[in-house]
């Protein structure tokens, strides 16, 4: 399986623009799936809720996930993107998916970093696995990659590939991505985005770039630096069926859960 990621710096505020972008450097590429950053659309850094709101869309229906369906019809792949989504008065935090044959799902941020706080509401719809047909995806955004229970809820649910769009600005992701590999037996691909992003009303911030893909057994496919550009690795889903480390261990069999309620409870 050709799996693939884009990493750039989007124009804050100019939808279309970064959409058309991503939607041609997706119709360049024979992959299986192709993972963008988060608010890939959008640009990061909002001024207020009230600004992340008049930039959200609705989920199928809006304008972003419309032209990312049509680019995976185009090209026969999957997509995964993160976006702002409106619902109502909310906004969250979101990341679709979309295939050949339409829209399949979204997850909507659980962990929100700093001010997004401000900016979004919590995610409320758990930690969906989908189905792409011969392989399972799950979703986690951006610091959603400090909390390990994400990545292992995911992979009990039966996710081969974590999909994981990001706008990182802390150093430590990378490294710990490869831990949440490991850990679940899982494939990680991480799509971060570049640039510094200034907006007077509200400072500036620098994104630390290096998109990585990273193989069941912690082995790094690939590892951008800060440049632009499409990457791609081939995959095989079929490792990450194999929990066992040894003969004698199998990291989800030797799990004891009677032994975790402390996490679960408080």
């Amino acid at each position: 399986m050709k799996v693939g990621l884009f990493q750039f710096a989007p124009q804050f505020g100019e939808i279309e623009y970064n959409v058309s972008k991503a939607v041609n450097h997706i119709l360049k590429e024979d992959v299986d799936l192709m993972v963008l950053p988060e608010l890939f659309n959008t640009g990061y850094l909002f001024a207020s809720a009230e600004e992340a709101l008049v930039m959200a869309e609705p989920i199928p229906e809006g304008y972003t996930t419309k032209e990312l369906t049509k680019a995976a019809r185009k090209a026969g792949t999957f997509i995964v993107a993160g976006l702002a989504e409106r619902e109502a008065d909310k906004c969250y935090n979101s990341a679709v998916l979309v295939g050949p044959d339409g829209f399949i799902g979204r997850y909507r941020k659980v962990h929100l970093f700093d001010k997004e706080k401000f900016w979004f509401t919590p995610g409320n719809l758990s930690f969906p696995v989908f189905n792409m047909g011969r392989n399972k995806i799950g979703t986690m955004i951006c610091f959603d990659w400090l909390f390990p229970e994400v990545a292992r809820i995911l992979a009990l649910g039966g996710a081969e590939i974590i999909c994981h769009p990001a706008n990182l600005i802390l150093p430590f992701c990378q490294d710990a991505m490869v831990t949440r590999a490991i850990e679940n037996r899982v494939i990680c691909i991480t799509a971060n985005r570049i640039g510094i992003e200034r907006r007077n009303s509200c400072g500036e911030i620098e994104f630390t770039g290096m998109s990585q893909i990273v193989d069941a057994d912690g082995k790094i496919l690939l590892k951008m630096s800060k440049e632009e550009g499409v990457s791609t690795a081939f995959i095989d889903p079929s490792k990450t069926h194999n929990k066992h480390l040894t003969k004698h261990n199998d990291i989800f069999r030797d799990r004891r859960p009677e032994f975790y309620k402390a996490i679960s409870c408080k």
